[in-house]
């Protein structure tokens, strides 16, 4: 899993307390969610020390840096803490894909014009797509996070829950620390350990940042061009196709199958031409043997999306495809592409437990959506349309309140085999 993957986990608090409890405190935290075994923060850290030094830290950084760092008792909450509604792409589009940000957005690739066209001539990223990434994760840079870094690291290092991931994601902030000559106080971002304006991760900065301003230093919180610049290299190394878009808004036929929705079936345009899937103005998606998946996040009465393989690629920055198509709509509008044909819909509001139970209803019908744990993810959806369609409901793969209140009166003896 590369440090994208990680930004999923690195959700943006505008104002973040910091705080400080005993070892007992921290010890109780870990005995409340059954982890074993429980060991104090001080000798946590002295562990974590000696991991650091045989990893290759130097012994001066293990002392005043590691040697320093603080319990954070907020860390472990803001980890902990669930949302109590479950997050529709509506929802999520909206509050993302704004007025503000789409004006921001044409503001900061006019800025950086003749740079962003350097990066896509040597990286293959188009700059409205870079512009887009850096909107999304940190408002163009107007929130990168407040908390310390090495302290939230240390803190969820020495949580038995994620430690082996967050050892060694501490340990790259520590060589970060050596290779950039960085002041540990400047080190700030988000609670996970996400930083600077395109927030990555120690791993990714470490692997994949480059100094864009060619001052000789790397420094993701103050230079945007080092920003961009990463952003682009990443991008390019984790499999963007040159010369592609992400994908584009389609409308469908009334009569259209929607259990060929879903990322898990990718078509060539040929296909979907043949289903009847058009452009949003009426005309043809063209022929070939590109092949494209057809996501309908909103379920049948909101917009549908044909994504090809640049999709993927945003995914493996953030496995979200409610993110992918905020990114991907996002840079379409930067550049002057039409907002969705369709109004966003009104959806069902259900609680994080409604849908808990939604799911696990359906595992015991035997709709398998694995783990009963409130997202609607693509396992999910998949199980959804194969119940709607047994139903004899549109098998968008969207839990409409016909389709939530048709499993949950059905006796667990019926199978879906």
């Amino acid at each position: 899993m590369l440090a994208s993957s990680y930004f999923r986990v690195c959700f943006r608090f505008t104002t973040l307390v910091l705080a400080t409890v005993s070892l007992t405190s921290f010890a109780q935290l870990q005995a409340e969610d059954h982890q074993a075994p429980v060991v104090s923060f001080e000798q946590c850290v002295v562990d974590l020390q000696q991991q650091a030094l045989s990893a290759g830290v130097s012994q001066d950084t293990v002392t005043s840096v590691l040697g320093s760092a603080k319990y954070l008792a907020k860390i472990l909450e803001y980890d902990r803490n669930q949302p109590e509604f479950v997050q529709t792409f509506p929802g999520y589009f909206s509050a993302r894909v704004t007025p503000w940000r789409i004006d921001k957005g044409r503001e900061m690739l006019a800025k950086h014009q003749e740079f962003l066209a350097q990066l896509t001539q040597q990286y293959g990223v188009p700059g409205h797509y870079l512009v887009a990434f850096w909107g999304l994760e940190t408002n163009f840079g107007g929130i990168k996070g407040k908390m310390p870094i090495i302290d939230s690291l240390t803190t969820l290092a020495c949580d038995p829950r994620r430690s082996t991931f967050f050892s060694k994601e501490l340990i790259q902030a520590l060589r970060l620390v050596e290779r950039e000559n960085l002041d540990v106080s400047d080190m700030v971002g988000s609670w996970a350990g996400a930083m600077g304006h395109t927030q990555f991760m120690p791993t990714a900065y470490l692997t994949y940042a480059k100094d864009g301003d060619g001052d000789g230093k790397i420094d993701l919180w103050n230079s945007e061009l080092d920003a961009l610049e990463s952003a682009a290299n990443f991008l390019q190394n984790l499999g963007w196709q040159a010369g592609y878009r992400w994908g584009r808004e389609v409308s469908l036929p009334a009569n259209f199958d929607y259990q060929l929705a879903g990322k898990s079936h990718p078509q060539t345009l040929s296909f979907w031409a043949k289903q009847g899937v058009t452009n949003t103005d009426g005309n043809t998606i063209g022929q070939g043997e590109l092949l494209a998946a057809l996501l309908i996040p909103a379920g049948y009465t909101g917009s549908a999306f044909l994504v090809y393989s640049n999709f993927d690629t945003i995914l493996r920055w953030n496995n979200s495809e409610y993110y992918g198509i905020a990114v991907g709509h996002l840079a379409d509008r930067i550049v002057g592409k039409p907002d969705l044909s369709k109004p966003l819909p009104e959806l069902p509001k259900y609680t994080l437990l409604e849908m808990q139970a939604f799911q696990h209803k359906l595992n015991e019908l035997g709709y398998e959506v694995g783990d009963a744990d409130g997202i609607l993810g693509p396992a999910t959806r998949k199980g959804v349309r194969a119940f709607q369609a047994k139903q004899g409901l549109i098998a968008d793969g969207y839990p409409s309140k016909e389709t939530v209140d048709s499993a949950m009166s059905h006796a667990v003896t019926e199978t879906a085999l």
